[in-house]
């Protein structure tokens, strides 16, 4: 296939001006202009064009659900990290943004700061007429609030010696005169940066002792934690403490402003099991600072609140109570009771198949506090808070293929309609739904091929904000009343990917090894024709099914491969045997179907998909190159590696995504089989190893075991190491991404195309 001609000078002049001016920021006829323009000399995708993608995040939508603040992000702007400071609790890397108001009628979009700022925690006041946030100022975030009827912006000051907590959000007091979040105090913020360095090798010496309650590193991340809840006067600017300093996980403010509900961390040391999850006690305090416990332990809880703040719902050992912060009794709403004290359990098959369906979890708690959603394995069920009736909402099930796919969206503040989205699990066919309660009947809204997310409602319940993809397209921000009958795009995200041609994609259905059905998602290059084979590249992870929009694809079909994200299934224990089965029953398919070319074949994946990668050649020689992004080779030396992860790596292999299913000690010979670096020696295909020398979710060190490997093998192998990148290798800096991109076409292009003079396939 030939490669495209170099672009003119006009082109890449547009292509600068992309890049720096999002198209809906300008006018209607320049637009238009520049449309045209673009349309007449389109070309396929390349790693520049990535650096212009605009994403646009939902901060917050006004009560009414007139106005959304919104920030646009464009990925060049997102790179800049510095991973030499992952786990320092006290970092925060600012990105800048726009941070634009956009009217939910009319579309019209205006700049809430003239300048791009680094935002977050936007919330409008109930009124609609201030909007609060934390801004970077270029040391820590401070609170901001921006009034809409002057378009001014002022910033409040905290006393000297405290600033904004980096893990805090910011919130309205329920009358609207304070905003409320959390802070540090700069002494807790020395000390942190001290140990950080420490730790990071900065002082000579540095002791850790198996008598210390927790890892070094799991410490300094729960470091965080241990916070100040404040409320600050907007008018005055005066600080009042609301909680004292204290390990906060989280905190719920009541409605009337009597009482502040929060989870008191309350781990006491490292934990194996849990990955780090914290188990928190739950403790009410009021007004006058008096103190409650409601539950000593939340190990095991789903909880959901009213809106009001005072009653919610929470589900444990498969029931589901109502309970309030005013008292201390519970109702069990779902669920089996429980059993008697001394009753001996039936354990008959019957029993066991009743008890499995009486098996219930807490979704939502209605925002009116009339009724809550619980799931169980047949689907969704609404039950009312009075009388405990229980009706059936939606049919969903993850063993059943029939059925579509629900998640719960959205709650009238009345708690009269509840929205859904939903997605075939057999075809790209997805929409929103809508339950009345009134009326007991379920509504399809809109059903097609596009993806539905972010849903957004306003607390008045009469406007919907959400995005919409179309297939392999970013998606769009949209906006619609609660039937869907005026559903309008407020912005089109990316317009001027209009000006680059993109392929088609397709789902596709192939039998594993094992004869069971499994789906892929095929990228097709968008010159695609049927008549020929292409070279092909699989993307492998875990499961796929949506044709999201995929750089990396993309950049491959616009180099003109067809680029494949295969499904494949797992069994604990044997994990590497699920690309072994899945990726090449995948490609005997697309052959068949006469889409790929048998002897131009690659593999690639970034993170586990890299580890898998790197298995999967070990097991076959089908694939003429590899490229492994950031995967581990070596499960020996990754069990205990990484510390800045605190006990993720020895938990993902035991019992998470690694699937080993057994500790090293138990089961080592697992371990062995599955370090790719073990069997070396029997990769014949070509692999390029991609790392980011800071990376410390998988170390380049453990990556470049298998460079060292294969070179002492004779085996023909590249090592590619970005010296200021993270995990996923050039993540640095906007050069290093679009070389990382670039070389990884290179290396397939030379071992995947046809020297020039040479005929072939494509």
């Amino acid at each position: 296939m030939r490669r495209p001609s170099p672009r003119s000078s006009a082109l890449r002049t547009l292509r600068t001006l992309q890049l720096l001016v999002p198209l809906t920021l300008l006018l209607p006829a320049a637009r238009d202009a520049r449309a045209q323009a673009a349309a007449s000399a389109a070309a396929t995708f390349a790693p520049e064009d990535a650096l212009g993608v605009v994403t646009y995040t939902v901060g917050d939508l006004t009560d009414d659900g007139r106005y959304l603040a919104v920030t646009a992000s464009v990925r060049k702007d997102a790179f800049g990290q510095d991973f030499r400071r992952d786990g320092d609790p006290t970092y925060v890397r600012g990105a800048l943004t726009r941070v634009l108001l956009i009217d939910t009628k009319t579309g019209a979009t205006t700049p809430i700061f003239t300048d791009m700022k680094s935002v977050r925690a936007m919330r409008w006041s109930a009124d609609g007429a201030r909007l609060a946030m934390l801004v970077f100022n270029g040391d820590v975030y401070e609170p901001m609030i921006w009034t809409k009827a002057t378009s001014k912006a002022v910033a409040l000051k905290l006393p000297v010696g405290t600033y904004v907590a980096e893990n805090s959000d910011v919130r309205w007091s329920p009358d609207g005169k304070r905003l409320v979040f959390t802070t540090h105090t700069m002494a807790w913020r020395t000390q942190a940066r001290a140990t950080f360095a420490a730790m990071t090798g900065v002082t000579p010496v540095y002791v850790q002792t198996s008598t210390d309650p927790f890892l070094a590193w799991d410490a300094i991340r729960r470091a965080g934690t241990t916070r100040t809840l404040v409320a600050q006067d907007v008018a005055t600017g005066a600080v009042r403490e609301m909680m004292p300093e204290l390990p906060l996980a989280n905190y719920t403010l009541a409605e009337d402003g009597s009482a502040v509900t929060y989870a008191r961390d309350i781990v006491t040391k490292t934990d194996y099991e849990s990955l780090g999850a914290a188990e928190t006690s739950l403790r009410v305090r009021d007004s006058a600072g008096v103190e409650r416990v409601l539950h000593a332990s939340t190990k095991g809880l789903q909880l959901q609140w009213a809106d009001d703040g005072k009653r919610y719902a929470y589900s444990t050992g498969g029931r589901v109570y109502l309970a309030s912060i005013g008292d201390t009794t519970r109702t069990l709403i779902a669920g089996a009771p429980e059993p008697k004290r001394g009753e001996a359990p039936d354990t008959s098959k019957a029993a066991r198949d009743q008890a499995a369906l009486e098996r219930f979890s807490v979704v939502r708690y209605s925002p009116a506090g009339n009724a809550v959603l619980v799931s169980n394995r047949d689907g969704m069920w609404l039950v009312d808070a009075k009388s405990g009736a229980r009706e059936k909402v939606v049919a969903s099930s993850d063993s059943s293929e029939t059925l579509p796919r629900v998640s719960y969206a959205g709650w009238t503040p009345d708690g009269q309609q509840l929205f859904f989205t939903f997605a075939s699990r057999q075809q790209w066919e997805r929409g929103m739904l809508r339950y009345d309660r009134a009326t007991k009947q379920l509504k399809e809204l809109v059903k097609d091929g596009r993806s539905y997310s972010q849903f957004r409602l306003s607390k008045d319940g009469k406007t919907i904000v959400l995005n919409i993809a179309s297939g392999n397209r970013p998606p769009d921000l949209y906006a619609a009343n609660t039937d869907f009958s005026d559903l309008h795009r407020l912005v089109e995200t990316n317009p001027q990917l209009a000006a680059r041609k993109i392929g088609p994609t397709e789902l596709l259905t192939f039998l594993n090894a094992d004869g069971h059905a499994k789906k892929m998602v095929v990228y097709y290059p968008a010159d695609y024709d049927k008549r020929k084979t292409y070279p092909t590249v699989f993307e492998i992870y875990e499961d796929f099914f949506d044709d999201t929009f995929d750089v990396r694809a993309n950049v491959l079909t616009g180099a003109g491969y067809v680029v494949v994200h295969p499904s494949v299934d797992f069994d604990i224990g044997y994990p590497g045997e699920a690309w072994a089965k899945g990726v090449t029953a995948a490609a005997n398919k697309l052959i068949e179907l006469g889409v790929a070319d048998s002897t131009r074949l690659a593999v690639q994946g970034q993170s586990y998909g890299g580890y898998a990668t790197n298995l999967l050649i070990t097991q076959t020689n089908r694939f003429k190159a590899a490229v492994n992004i950031s995967g581990k080779v070596d499960m020996i030396s990754f069990y205990t590696d990484s510390p800045r992860l605190g006990v993720r790596n020895v938990n993902a292999a035991e019992k998470t995504q690694d699937r080993i299913g057994a500790s090293m000690w138990a089961q080592p010979q697992k371990y062995v089989a599955h370090s790719a670096v073990m069997f070396a020696d029997r990769i014949t295909t070509p692999l390029m190893l991609v790392t980011g020398e800071q990376d410390s979710n998988v170390p380049a060190i453990n990556t470049r075991e298998m460079y060292y490997a294969m070179r002492r093998l004779g085996k023909e192998v590249i090592w590619v190491n970005y010296a200021n990148g993270g995990h996923g290798g050039g993540t640095a800096t906007a050069d290093d991404f679009v070389d990382m991109q670039r070389r990884i076409v290179s290396f397939y292009d030379a071992r995947l195309k046809p020297a020039k003079g040479k005929t072939g396939a494509n």
